[in-house]
């Protein structure tokens, strides 16, 4: 095996020392805490009247109410196909004011076809990873769930998941997923006490605990050291502009 080649304090000379900043810890750890209830917003996946993903949600909305949350659930009816109209389509608005309002989401989708629903798809993509100076998803805590016609399955969790991480959000760790989920709910959407409802139970506990942990702390979370040199580069373009 070749020796380390690497050297005590030696320099790197493609580091903008400008730009790179030491761990605040003190921003990590002493944040001030916020004292309004965690917003959150819940996003579900299927337009059926009958809809397991929306009762699914509704069930762990009432859930994150008693844990002392605000919740608002976006419906998706109505909402178009991403790029099929403006953006300032009523419905596409109320759907991006609602993540930069959130400090926390949940996504359930239905598994359809080994896959999550194009409507849960169409909601994702008509949110940006900027909008202006906003960003409507990054560093929110995100919850995923999924129901099933069938058998137990996680297509569409773990899809969901890999969107989570690319619209940069904090995703938990604990998931749900219903299996033959025409079983799970009585006639009037109430979901029936089984280890699935235990689980959901878990997942919006968790959801809380790390939104309560994170969400003051967000900004410096996402502060990126590659966000700041292309924010100097650009404020000394702008700057040498003027100057010509």
């Amino acid at each position: 095996m070749p020796d380390d080649p690497r050297k005590p304090g030696e320099p790197l000379p493609n580091l903008d020392e400008d730009q790179f900043r030491p761990i605040d810890t003190r921003a990590l750890l002493d944040a001030p805490r916020s004292q309004h209830r965690p917003r959150v917003l819940m996003l579900y996946g299927s337009l059926r009247e009958r809809s397991y993903s929306r009762f699914a949600t509704e069930e762990a909305a009432r859930i994150l109410e008693k844990f002392g949350a605000e919740v608002r659930i976006f419906n998706p009816a109505g909402l178009p196909l991403v790029d099929s109209v403006p953006a300032d389509h009523p419905k596409v608005k109320e759907l991006r004011d609602l993540s930069v309002w959130s400090e926390a989401q949940v996504w359930c989708s239905p598994e359809r076809h080994g896959a999550m629903t194009g409507v849960m798809k169409t909601q994702i993509d008509w949110l940006p990873l900027s909008l202006g100076g906003v960003r409507p998803t990054q560093g929110r805590t995100l919850a995923v769930m999924q129901v099933s016609g069938g058998s137990q399955s996680f297509n569409a969790v773990n899809q969901l998941r890999i969107l989570g991480r690319w619209m940069r959000m904090v995703t938990i760790p604990n998931q749900s997923s219903v299996a033959k989920a025409f079983a799970e709910f009585d006639e009037a959407g109430r979901m029936k006490p089984s280890s699935y409802y235990n689980r959901i139970v878990d997942v919006m506990e968790e959801l809380m605990k790390f939104t309560l942990l994170l969400r003051d702390r967000s900004a410096y979370l996402t502060d990126r050291y590659s966000e700041r040199v292309e924010s100097a580069e650009a404020v000394s373009k702008r700057v040498n502009q003027r100057s010509i």
